[in-house]
C-alpha cells in the first residue's frame, strides 16, 4: 500500500541530506500518516482513514464531508 494521504493525496518528497562538509546525498521525506477513526455525520457511522497530520488539522476546520467532496472520495467505501 502506498504511503499516501487518502484525503489530500500527500506523498513523500525527494530531498537531500546535507552533511557537515556540505556533501549532498539523496533521501526521502516521508509523510506523517496516522490511521484515524472519524465520525461521519451524513453516514451516521465511523470511517477509518489513513490521513496526514496536516489533513487532520484541516479536517477540524472544514469537516469530513466537505473534504471528501473536494477530493472526490465516496466515504461509503471506507
Amino acid at each position: 500500500m502506498a504511503r499516501r494521504c487518502q484525503l489530500t493525496d500527500k506523498k513523500r518528497n525527494n530531498a537531500f541530506s546535507i552533511s557537515h562538509s556540505h556533501r549532498r546525498t539523496k533521501r526521502l521525506q516521508e509523510v506523517n500518516l496516522q490511521w484515524k477513526r472519524i465520525w461521519w455525520e451524513e453516514g451516521n457511522r465511523f470511517v477509518r482513514l489513513r490521513l496526514s497530520t496536516k489533513a487532520l488539522k484541516t479536517l477540524k476546520a472544514k469537516g469530513i464531508g466537505a473534504m471528501a467532496r473536494e477530493a472526490g472520495i465516496n466515504l461509503n467505501q471506507f
